[in-house]
C-alpha cells in the first residue's frame, strides 16, 4: 500500500442537513399535494463528500455539527456509515433541514435550502482546532453553505493554516467565500457553471468560454479548477491544459448530492497521484451515477467499473 493510499481525506461539515425529498404529481398553488414517495437523508455538502469518499474506499475523517432534534435524526439516519472517525459539536439550535421536490408533470426538480443554526465564536473554534488536527498534512474538504455566526473569511484563513502544515484544500463555496478563500490558493477548487459565471461576469455559451474562464481563475495561483456543467459533464483545468469529459447517458432522478459526488471522484483520483484526464474521469462518472438515483440517495462503488473507461476526455489546449 502506497503512502498516498494510507492518507486520510478530512471533512469539514459545518453545516449538515436531514434532506427530505418528495415525489408529487404538480405543485399547486394554495393547493394541499399528496407526495407519492417521501424519503429522509443525511445530507449537507460535506456530509455528502464524506458518504461518497468512504463508498470509493477513501478513509475519511469528518468534522460536523449537531443540533437539537433534526440533529438526533441527522445521526440516526447516518448509523456508523461514518465510521469512528466522526466527532461532531453540539449546537443549541436546529441542524437544518433542506427539502427537494420532484415533480412528474411537467418534470421539474425544486430545492429548498435554509440558513442552518447559529455557530457561537467559542464552538467554532473548537471545530477549527478539530478539522486542523485532522487534517496533518493530507487532503482537506472545505465545502458548502456557512451557518449564521461564521465568518465569511473562514474557509480563507483555514485554508492558509491547512498550507502551512503541508496540507491540500479542496474548496467547493460561492460568494464572498469563494472569493476570500481563493485569495488562499486552495489546491483544487469547484465550481457549478452559474457560480464561474457570476464569478467573472458574463455568460459562458461554450465548453471553450468556460475553459477559458475557468484558466483566468486557475491562473491566480490554483493546481486545478473543476467546474461541473451538469448534464454536459464537466471541465478540470490544470496547470498545462484544460479537459472537458461528456457526462454518460442517465435517466437522471435528482441532481442533488451529484456536485459533492464528482469533488469525491477528483479527490479519489487525486490522492492515489492520478493524471488529470483520470481525475475528471472519475469525477463525472460520480457524478453522473448519482443523478440516476432520487433525492440525494449517492451513487454505489460497484455502478462505476462498467463504464468508467467508456468516458471519452478531450483535451481542450486552452
Amino acid at each position: 500500500m502506497t503512502d498516498n493510499q494510507q492518507q486520510t481525506v478530512a471533512v469539514l461539515a459545518l453545516n449538515p442537513a436531514v434532506d427530505i425529498s418528495y415525489e408529487i404529481p404538480q405543485l399547486l398553488e394554495y393547493q394541499k399535494v399528496l407526495a407519492t414517495e417521501t424519503a429522509y437523508y443525511p445530507g449537507g455538502n460535506g456530509i455528502n463528500v464524506t458518504r461518497a469518499l468512504i463508498e470509493l474506499g477513501v478513509p475519511v475523517s469528518c468534522c460536523s455539527t449537531v443540533g437539537g432534534e433534526s440533529g438526533a435524526l441527522l445521526l440516526r439516519l447516518l448509523g456508523d456509515s461514518l465510521g469512528d472517525n466522526h466527532t461532531w459539536f453540539q449546537l443549541q439550535g436546529e441542524t437544518r433541514l433542506n427539502t427537494n421536490i420532484m415533480q412528474q408533470n411537467p418534470p421539474g426538480q425544486f430545492e429548498i435550502t435554509s440558513l442552518g443554526p447559529e455557530v457561537p465564536a467559542d464552538v467554532l473554534a473548537r471545530i477549527n482546532d478539530c478539522i486542523l488536527q485532522a487534517a496533518g498534512n493530507n487532503i482537506v474538504v472545505l465545502s458548502g453553505l456557512i451557518p449564521p455566526g461564521v465568518p465569511e473569511s473562514t474557509y480563507r484563513e483555514l485554508t492558509e493554516q491547512i498550507n502551512a502544515q503541508g496540507g491540500r484544500v479542496v474548496l467547493d463555496a460561492s460568494g464572498a467565500v469563494l472569493e476570500q478563500a481563493l485569495e488562499a490558493r486552495p489546491c483544487l477548487v469547484r465550481l457549478n457553471q452559474h457560480v464561474l459565471e457570476m464569478a467573472c461576469g458574463q455568460r459562458l455559451e461554450k465548453i471553450t468560454h468556460v475553459a477559458e474562464a475557468a484558466r483566468k481563475l486557475q491562473q491566480g495561483g490554483l493546481e486545478y479548477l473543476c467546474v461541473s456543467l451538469g448534464g454536459e459533464g464537466a471541465v478540470l483545468t490544470d496547470a498545462d491544459n484544460s479537459y472537458h469529459c461528456n457526462a454518460p447517458r442517465v435517466h437522471k432522478q435528482s441532481t442533488v448530492g451529484s456536485g459533492d459526488s464528482l469533488v469525491a471522484g477528483l479527490i479519489a483520483e487525486l490522492r492515489n497521484g492520478a493524471s488529470t484526464e483520470d481525475m475528471l474521469r472519475m469525477g463525472v462518472m460520480c457524478g453522473s451515477a448519482t443523478a440516476a438515483h432520487p433525492g440525494t440517495e449517492l451513487f454505489s462503488r460497484d455502478e462505476l467499473d462498467a463504464d468508467l473507461t467508456k468516458l471519452r476526455v478531450s483535451r481542450l489546449d486552452i
